[in-house]
């Protein structure tokens, strides 16, 4: 299992951001409670989207949104 990581520059943050409302949009949910389930209700955000940067930036979005959907059913994480 991934460590927790905090974001470290504003690249990370970007990146956080761009999956919380894609992930969102493709849900058609509000983007804050895309957050809440990444960072609130689950570790996805600091334990999956931080340590996973380099490899998860460099996809498609369709991939690192279907990607996230898979992290979320995983997890039992819903929105």
């Amino acid at each position: 299992m991934m460590t927790d990581e905090n974001i470290k520059n504003s690249n990370e943050l970007e990146f956080a951001v761009f999956c919380i409302e894609n992930v969102a949009a493709k849900l058609a949910v509000d983007a804050e409670r895309v957050y809440q389930a990444f960072a609130e209700k689950s570790d996805i955000l600091n334990g999956y989207i931080v340590p996973e940067y380099e490899v998860l930036h460099t996809q498609s979005r369709e991939y690192i949104v279907n990607d996230l959907l898979d992290v979320m059913k995983e997890k039992g994480v819903e929105v």
